[in-house]
């Protein structure tokens, strides 16, 4: 499906009806790494409206000249949201950089939105300023080393525990993405500067079910950063997950799926406790 913003095609996908959830990707992937990633945790939940889109310049949304620092970008996720949810309420859940642009959400639609998720978010945009554990891998595959093509050698910044099953979920639904992305767009786009807020401070506390998780061994946004906006969210469960790094819900699927299945079931309650909130 395609929304236009702005004269912006942006592509989505979206499954089931209910309750607006807007799932934001990590840079360069697309869509199919969130479908991956969330859609098992609705085979027995409804009452949900699950909204994939493709973030500017990656999956079969194009980039635009126009477009050229992340307040842009947020404008284009607001300006989608009014043309497939228009004047709902609605609950955002974000991967890496999907979990900036949604921090960017709650800082500009707070009032409006009734739970967040983060999965290893990159909250600092600098990267020279970021806190990062050191690289390491905890478990080595021979076999994965073996099936790695020169091309993804950059999977070893990517995994700390490495399994086929890691790369046969990457070739699935992250290399498309990858190979479906406007690099030079991307890289233009991560050139400029971050939003004109600042996400880690959202002036007054978000009231709404929130999780955060973060991989203990991340060595490419860390955990630390994540833990600085803590204090914005009175009803966020933080969790650092050991054995896992960027890949986290890959390495740790299990405690991902766990993890997220409460927090959306935390969501639910709160929303449907909305008319003693006064907010029905």
């Amino acid at each position: 499906m395609i929304a236009d913003v702005s004269s912006l095609p942006v592509h989505y996908e979206e499954r089931g009806s209910g309750t607006p959830i807007l799932m934001l990707h990590a840079r360069a992937a697309d869509h199919r790494l969130m479908l991956a990633d969330m859609e098992p945790l609705f085979a027995e939940r409804t009452g949900w409206r699950r909204i994939y889109p493709d973030l500017p310049g990656m999956g079969r949304t194009p980039g635009a000249n126009w477009i050229t620092h992340q307040d842009h970008v947020l404008d284009i996720v607001t300006g989608f949201l009014e043309v497939v949810a228009p004047d709902q309420r609605f609950v955002v859940a974000g991967a890496s950089y999907g979990g900036y642009i949604a921090l960017g959400l709650v800082h500009k639609l707070g009032s409006m939105v009734d739970g967040l998720a983060l999965t290893v978010p990159a909250v600092e945009r600098d990267r020279e300023r970021r806190r990062l554990p050191p690289r390491q891998v905890l478990v080595e595959d021979a076999a994965y080393l073996e099936a790695l093509t020169p091309e993804e050698a950059r999977l070893e910044d990517l995994f700390v525990v490495q399994s086929r099953e890691a790369l046969e979920a990457f070739h699935a639904y992250v290399g498309p993405g990858l190979e479906a992305a406007d690099h030079a767009f991307l890289e233009r786009l991560f050139r400029s500067r971050a939003f004109s807020v600042d996400v880690r401070d959202l002036g007054t506390g978000f009231p709404a079910p929130t999780l955060v998780l973060a991989g203990r061994q991340d060595s490419l946004v860390g955990y630390q950063d994540a833990w600085a906006v803590l204090e914005n969210f009175p009803r966020a469960t933080f969790a650092v997950l050991d054995r896992a790094g960027h890949a986290l819900s890959i390495e740790q699927r299990g405690l991902f799926r766990s993890l997220t299945g409460e927090w959306l079931d935390r969501v639910r309650e709160y929303i449907e406790n909305a008319p003693a909130r006064g907010l029905l």
